[in-house]
């Protein structure tokens, strides 16, 4: 309600299937992880355009999760060890149904920072097309957030590498350059 009346995106951070639908019916715009998503739930979260930002490299953290607490929490642990088999078979499901897939990492806290490059390679080890998912980082990212991409007049935000992702996403680990608002940073 009041945040998209005010211009913003409403996203929550869920790895559970039960409150999903609810934060579809409620009009989330995204979903983090989303690792609860059900055959049932895809068409609806692709009928309301309910992005999601898979964070494969996050839910890689699974099956260590699963085994600390396999002992006080043995549920819960099955539990978590099923949503990281099926990991790839949801994002792929996902992305074939239409609705949008954009890279994060929910890197800062037990993960550190500088994992996009290995979370764009679980999007296309999951099926998605390497330029699919090379856009989930970038440009269709952008686009999304209300952004202005490669335009003029928009802040020059930009990385270089020694060859074109697009035609080898494994370059995205080794930047040469990275320019913000015009500025060489790295």
């Amino acid at each position: 309600g009041e945040a998209h009346r005010m211009g913003a995106r409403v996203t929550a951070h869920c790895f559970a299937e039960d409150s999903l639908r609810d934060l579809v019916e409620a009009g989330i715009d995204c979903v983090e992880h989303a690792t609860g998503l059900t055959e049932d739930l895809i068409p609806l979260f692709a009928e309301r355009g309910v992005a999601i930002v898979p964070t494969l490299v996050n839910i890689a953290t699974f099956p260590h999760l699963a085994a600390g607490g396999e002992a006080r929490y043995p549920r819960w642990a099955a539990h978590m060890r099923r949503l990281h088999e099926r990991r790839y078979d949801t994002v792929r499901a996902a992305h074939d149904a239409g609705i949008p897939v954009y890279v994060g990492t929910d890197a800062g806290g037990a993960l550190p920072h500088g994992l996009v490059a290995g979370e764009v390679e679980e999007l296309v080890t999951a099926g998605i097309p390497p330029l699919t998912a090379l856009s989930a980082a970038t440009w269709a990212a952008r686009s999304w957030l209300g952004r202005p991409g490669l335009d003029e007049g928009a802040p020059a935000d930009l990385v270089v590498y020694e060859a074109d992702p697009r035609s080898d996403i494994r370059v995205l680990a080794s930047p040469r350059r990275v320019v913000l608002n015009g500025r060489i940073v790295a």
